[in-house]
């Protein structure tokens, strides 16, 4: 899978908090528009709950992303990668895999937040039947928004699994980060899955990186992340296009890292932390994306499924701050330009 910009898409509700397809649509389209190389859809930032049988939104949340895709995506375009997020137990999980495939999803990005108490020999069992269906995308969720810690030797064997053909490494830490890279270097199987960001806190260092591994005899291996599958990317989507080609060219002159690109660095994390409200443990994570797509007139407010799920005390005052200090990160000229089109 070549790196592409893979937005994390939100959920689009209306003031009864009921699906608002009108601008559930006009966010897809905001992602084909600003060159998005894919869209990832039924994960944690779509929020969890559409999975539910009593929710009643897998099916029509997946099916309208993939009908907006094929229906406003230039077919003589490269493709879009379509990216399903699939959770629960082994048998439900294989049936939203079979759901997603008929839909026209590629690749089932598989969360193992539901199966804490499970042995990594279970876990690589649930993930075999999973790839059976569809072709799987490995996924590290942080454990502060519900995921679990994946040590090096799950990852090890899970590369054992031919139908893998990429991780999303998400935990939010270095060390449990290198564990995956290094697994999938001991694997011997790096020119077949792809490593995509999730790291929200650690994006541009995350994909200027590189990761050498010596192979004796003056040999060695560089390994590093191609793309990122994001929340932060759910948002300011055309600045993120524009980011990750400006790396890939950095990587293929071998230049070095100029130190503006350190500085770019913190400022971005910098805004995540606000929008995200890292400060409260993410608590108010959706509804911070939900409120930069508000502000920008993509979404009509910041409503999520749970009525509980609001921004933290003080984290308006927070993306306040973060649009202030950084107007540069924003693509709000690009949004409004286009916004009337999309929400036809």
């Amino acid at each position: 899978m070549a790196g592409q910009v893979i937005p994390a898409h939100p959920l689009a509700l209306d003031s009864n908090r009921k699906l608002d397809e009108r601008r559930q649509r006009a966010l897809t389209r905001y992602y084909l528009a600003a060159g998005a190389g894919g869209i990832a859809v039924g994960v944690h930032t779509t929020q969890f709950a559409i999975h539910k049988p009593e929710i009643g939104l897998l099916k029509p949340v997946l099916e309208l992303a993939s009908e907006t895709v094929d229906r406003f995506h230039p077919p003589s375009a490269a493709p879009i990668i379509k990216i399903a997020g699939i959770v629960g137990e082994t048998s439900r999980a294989v049936a939203e895999a079979r759901l997603a495939r008929d839909l026209g999803y590629h690749i089932g990005l598989v969360s193992l937040a539901g199966l804490k108490a499970s042995a990594t020999a279970q876990l690589v069992d649930h993930l075999k039947a999973v790839a059976e269906v569809l072709p799987i995308m490995g996924f590290y969720l942080q454990p502060a928004v519900g995921g679990r810690r994946l040590e090096y030797r799950f990852w090890r064997e899970v590369m054992e699994i031919d139908n893998m053909v990429a991780i999303k490494i998400a935990p939010f830490g270095r060390y449990e980060t290198l564990d995956v890279i290094r697994a999938v270097h001991d694997s011997g199987r790096a020119q077949d899955v792809a490593l995509y960001t999730g790291n929200d806190d650690h994006i541009v260092l995350d994909l200027l990186s590189r990761y050498r591994f010596e192979q004796g005899k003056g040999g060695y291996t560089i390994l590093r992340m191609v793309g990122g599958l994001l929340g932060h990317w759910a948002f300011w989507t055309r600045r993120a296009v524009e980011l990750l080609d400006r790396i890939q060219k950095l990587h293929q002159a071998d230049h070095p890292i100029p130190p503006t690109w350190l500085e770019l660095a913190n400022q971005i994390t910098d805004a995540n932390a606000a929008v995200f409200d890292a400060a409260h443990q993410f608590a108010g994570c959706i509804p911070g994306i939900h409120e930069i797509l508000r502000r920008q007139g993509l979404l009509a407010g910041c409503w999520t499924l749970n009525a509980d799920e609001t921004l933290s005390p003080g984290q308006m005052e927070a993306i306040d701050r973060i649009y202030r200090l950084y107007p540069h990160l924003n693509d709000d000229a690009f949004v409004r330009e286009h916004i009337d089109e999309w929400l036809r």
